[in-house]
Formats: C-alpha cells, sequence, structure tokens
C-alpha cells in the first residue's frame, strides 16, 4: 500500500539542508538525505506529494528540489489541509509554531494518520499536552522526531540498560553538549530520558543567555532559547548533571553513567562508547553486547530519518507501536523548561510543573 506525506515548513530539517551540517552549496540545490523530506524519498511505500510555507520563494525552491507540482505547493498550511487528503503530515516549522501546525493537521480535512513533529515537541508544556490530547481524540498517531531514538545503536544500548541491566540501577549520569537548550541540547536531553525510563522530579538551573545561532545563521535575535545546564534528580533518584554551555566548534556530546552493576561512557562526537562491568568490587572494560563501534553523526544521525520514516510507515501498516510519543517529548521539554524557570525564579523547580508554569514559553529556532 503507498502512503501520501505533506511537509508544513521548507527549512533545513524539511530537506533544505542546515548550515553548520550541509556543505553550503547544496542548501536548498540538492536532495539532503538527513531530513523529512529525505526519509519519505528512501521509503518503499511512502510518497510526499505536497508541501507548504508562508515563504513563497522557499516554497518554490523546496519544491523544484524534491520535484513537488507547482499545485501542490501550497502558500499557508490551511490551504493543504484544506485541499490534500494525507496519510502523514510532517510538521518541520519553529517549536513555537508545533502547536498550531500539530493541532490544525490533526483537526483537518486533510484527516492525516500520523503527525511527524520536528523536536523539541512544543515551546512550553501546556501546548504540548493540548497536542498531545487532540491527536488522542483524533485518533492520529504523535511522532516527535528525537532523531537518536531512530537510530539502531541507541535503540540496541536502551535494551542492554532498561531491560538487561548491564549497569544495574543508575545512579548517577553527568552529560555535556554544545548550547542551545531547545534548538540543540534536546537531543541530549531525550536520550537521558529514554535511557533512563524516568521523569524529573527536582531541577536547578543557569542559563547564560549565550547563543551562537544569530551570528553563525543569522537568526531571530528575539527568542529566548540560549545555552545552560544545571542538575535534575530524577524520579527513580538518579542524580544528573547537564553542561550545555558549550559552543559548537568545542563541544563533545558525552553522556556518564554510573550503576550499581558497571558503568557507561558515550562520547557521540568523538566516536567513542565504552562500557565497564562491576567484577568483585572492580569495574574491568568489556565490550557492549551486540553494538559495533560507537554512535556517530556521519552515520547513524544520517539515517535516523529514514529509519523514523519506515518507523512511520510501519505504524500505519499497523505493525508497530509508537517509540517516540508525544508523552515521552514532554518528559524531555519539562526538563528543559525547568532549567529555565528555576534560573529565573532563583530557585529549585518541582516536576510536574504547576499549572501557570506549564505556560512558561521558551521560544527558540
Amino acid at each position: 500500500m503507498s502512503y501520501k506525506a505533506g511537509i508544513i515548513g521548507t527549512g533545513g530539517i524539511a530537506g533544505m539542508g542546515i548550515l553548520g551540517m550541509h556543505d553550503e552549496e547544496k542548501i536548498g540545490r540538492e536532495k539532503i538525505r538527513a531530513s523529512h523530506a529525505g526519509g519519505y524519498d528512501q521509503a518503499d511505500d511512502i510518497e510526499l506529494v505536497a508541501v507548504t510555507d508562508i515563504d513563497e520563494e522557499k516554497l518554490r525552491q523546496f519544491g523544484e528540489a524534491w520535484g513537488i507540482p507547482e499545485d501542490r505547493q501550497y502558500v499557508g498550511h490551511e490551504t493543504m489541509l484544506n485541499e490534500e487528503s494525507l496519510d502523514i503530515v510532517s510538521v518541520c516549522t519553529p517549536s513555537y509554531l508545533h502547536h498550531d501546525h500539530v493541532v490544525d493537521a490533526a483537526e483537518s480535512a486533510a484527516d492525516p494518520d500520523v503527525i511527524w513533529c520536528e523536536k523539541p515537541i512544543a515551546s512550553q508544556v501546556s501546548n504540548a499536552e493540548e497536542m498531545v490530547e487532540i491527536c488522542d481524540r483524533t485518533g492520529t498517531e504523535l511522532v516527535v522526531n528525537h532523531s537518536f531514538r531512530f537510530t539502531d545503536k541507541l535503540q540496541r544500548l536502551e535494551t542492554l540498560v532498561r531491560e538487561d541491566d548491564i549497569i544495574g540501577d543508575v545512579r548517577a549520569v553527568s552529560t555535556q553538549f554544545r548550547m542551545e537548550l531547545l534548538r540543540n541540547s534536546t537531543h541530549l536531553i531525550d536520550t537521558l530520558v529514554y535511557l533512563l525510563d524516568a521523569r524529573a522530579e527536582l531541577i536547578a538551573g543557569f542559563i547564560t543567555g549565550e547563543n551562537e545561532v544569530v551570528d553563525a545563521l543569522d537568526a531571530d535575535e528575539t527568542v529566548d532559547d540560549a545555552g545552560g545546564g544545571g542538575f535534575v534528580v530524577m524520579d527513580d533518584d538518579t542524580f544528573v548533571t547537564i553542561d550545555c554551555t558549550i559552543p559548537r566548534e568545542i563541544s563533545s556530546m558525552n553522556f556518564s553513567f554510573i550503576g550499581t552493576e558497571g558503568k557507561l561512557y558515550l562520547n557521540n562526537d568523538d566516536g567513542e562508547w565504552r562500557y565497564w562491568a562491576l567484577e568483585d568490587g572492580e569495574h574491568v572494560e568489556r565490550p557492549l553486547p551486540g553494538i559495533e563501534g560507537a554512535w556517530t553523526w556521519e552515520n547513524d544521525y544520517r539515517s535516523a530519518f529514514a529509519n523514523a520514516a519506515d518507523h512511520v510507515q510501519a505504524l500505519l501498516d499497523g505493525t508497530a507501536e509508537n517509540h517516540s510519543t508525544g508523552r515521552e517529548a514532554i518528559r524531555s521539554l519539562e526538563i528543559l523548561i525547568g532549567l529555565y524557570v528555576s534560573h529565573h525564579t532563583h530557585g529549585m523547580t518541582d516536576i510536574p510543573l504547576d499549572r501557570p508554569l506549564r505556560d512558561v514559553r521558551i521560544t527558540s529556532w
């Protein structure tokens, strides 16, 4: 069976390419595989048939690059959702627009069975909760594109940590990645909650107020997103430190997990994953069962979009359960918002957030 997909937003992650990740001369001119359109292009039974944006120039450029007929290039998402019958809608707009675009798609005449939404799920927790509720009500599967979840190595590692207990009960985790928190560090935070299968309970945060996007990508200066970090106590008592203050050029995405039966060191930039089993009071280095080599941006990240599109197809076929739900995405968003709330209130923040704090909005790109 063939499925029809449409995309809201024609930015880099939709299929145009991203400065700092792709060669500048390729952006907007070649098909970028590490994207929603790239994922659909590699799927067996999904056809990208329509696209929409409010910027007509970007819309035409995207349509030309991906072979979308002009009459299916729509100015404004409402028009596409009214005119098209779609099995899948991708939401590839800035995070503060995700709520409106997901809700509009779920309630539209297009009647998609799956919405594949970019990360983070939203810019405020109350919006994310409403997105989940409306998708539940309309029978729409909401898949959040925390792309690391769609890599084979991380899925295998999740089984080793959560099911096989190779390091026992996790007691402490230290993490580090580059600024900014919502734009980049969503990857780190979601990897954390994915491997722990836990929810934050208490947060203390610090926000630097610095970002790289304005200068490096000529981005809007008025958004809130910035570097930051702090500590998080999870509801299983795991103590987590987060440092996302580092500029991209010197950053090194790494995790250190300490458990009752062993420890893990994961570095996704240097390409090093290491595991030690605790044996007779000594940490003894062992291979990670079923994992050869480390996770890398070049191979694993770029394959994540094809894997995610295959997962979307499996959801439509009825042969899989959602691997990256909206409810799980809220766990990551709570931590990110909690870091900002803690910084600006000069105190520690409890999770789940009290009702007024669920409306705190952190804008990003």
